[in-house]
């Protein structure tokens, strides 16, 4: 005869068991009634760039939208670099914590998401059965299924969509350069008129690629891995530039803004008549928020400009999987993204295809007033897909070795 004692331990320990798993299980995105059930009452960490005051105001907005519809707290965890909370979930993976992570979701993309990726950091797939994915047109849009060249595989969802112009002071400038020799041969005529960001801030990294693909007379190795004997070559036509470039920066190329909003207020206090911004709208929302002269226009280069997506990702070991699968699906909304458009608001551009939308929901776009800095969609020109993240990795230490170091 069994023990009733022993059985009734052995039915508590596979019930806990049960539990356990219960507990631990990974929420199904494909069963949304669900997801949103567990994610009721969460506190979402959502780790994401802090270094623009109006992307802040964003996601402070978007904190308030997802408590009141879904009681979701989500919490802005400000960084300098992506990579803090790339290297945090690499930390926590060594040290066994596959269950109770830190970050819930990351603002990312480029060599940061190919990190993860390759080093089985992420969760999912799970972006593709979004509610509000579909809106992106993915059969059509290739920029919302590969992050700088690397398959998204339903890792990632795409909450906003950049494009690099330049922008300058039309009451300063009277012929803006229209390529990269040009803007060599101003610059030399203009002496401390111009800069960049420093290298590897994004901004900074996307001017030096910019750079590279309108000076090679074959584009196609960069979208490739980078083999290490290629490089030199490939990139000599930068560094020349570059070495010719930096003596006619402001402060003779030896000290650079730290990112977009520092290169705003140079040119905010005319120390500088020309900038480049990674958002379309930006001088026009800079101009809305009295930080630039409304003399300020923007312009592109006449072989195209470097464009991509920022998406969300959430890591293999988030705590809060649910909540910030709910968040980056409110991201997607119309709403969302419409509030993020608005250049006194942010200024970035939308992920959704408008032939996707109601009516209604392509009327919150058509109320929107881009500023008269903004070019219109017909005028900002081609634009060119960054490279694979080798080159981008690469290109930034060989930056910070003859330029820092």
């Amino acid at each position: 005869m069994p023990n009733k004692r022993n059985s009734l331990s052995a039915i508590m320990t596979l019930g806990m068991l049960a539990f356990s798993l219960t507990a631990t299980a990974n929420p199904d995105p494909d069963d949304w009634q669900s997801v949103l059930e567990e994610a009721e009452g969460q506190t979402v960490y959502w780790n994401a760039w802090a270094g623009e005051e109006r992307t802040n105001a964003y996601i402070e907005w978007v904190a308030q939208q997802v408590d009141e519809r879904y009681g979701i707290e989500l919490v802005h965890v400000k960084l300098g670099d992506t990579s803090e909370a790339v290297s945090r979930v690499l930390a926590e993976k060594q040290a066994g914590n596959d269950d109770a992570g830190s970050v819930d979701m990351i603002w990312i993309n480029g060599e940061n998401f190919a990190a993860m990726k390759e080093n089985d950091l992420l969760f999912g797939p799970w972006a593709d059965s979004l509610p509000n994915y579909p809106l992106t047109d993915p059969e059509n849009t290739p920029a919302v299924r590969y992050d700088w060249t690397i398959p998204v595989d339903g890792l990632e969802s795409p909450w906003s969509s950049s494009q690099v112009v330049f922008y300058y002071d039309t009451a300063l400038v009277d012929e803006h350069p229209n390529n990269m020799p040009e803007l060599l041969e101003w610059a030399a005529q203009n002496p401390g008129e111009f800069t960049y960001p420093q290298v590897p801030n994004f901004l900074g990294n996307a001017f030096i690629t910019q750079a590279m693909l309108e000076l090679s007379d074959d584009t196609r190795i960069f979208y490739q891995p980078m083999q290490a004997e290629d490089f030199d070559q490939a990139t000599a036509p930068l560094w020349a530039f570059l070495d010719e470039l930096h003596p006619h920066l402001w402060r003779a190329g030896r000290a650079f803004p730290s990112n977009s909003a520092d290169l705003r207020s140079l040119m905010g206090d005319s120390e500088i008549s020309i900038a480049l911004s990674f958002s379309t709208t930006e001088a026009s929302g800079a101009i809305a928020n009295y930080e630039l002269p409304d003399t300020v226009r923007s312009y592109v280069h006449d072989s195209g400009m470097i464009g991509n997506m920022s998406f969300m990702a959430i890591p293999y070991n988030a705590e809060h999987k649910a909540g910030a699968m709910v968040v980056a699906n409110y991201l997607m909304s119309p709403e969302a993204q419409a509030e993020k458009q608005d250049p006194e608001i942010w200024g970035s551009n939308t992920v959704l295809s408008m032939e996707q939308l109601s009516a209604e929901e392509r009327a919150l776009f058509d109320g929107i007033d881009l500023g008269i800095a903004t070019l219109p969609p017909s005028e900002l020109g081609e634009v060119l897909g960054q490279p694979h993240p080798s080159w981008v990795d690469a290109l930034a230490e060989a930056w910070q070795n003859r330029y820092v170091n």
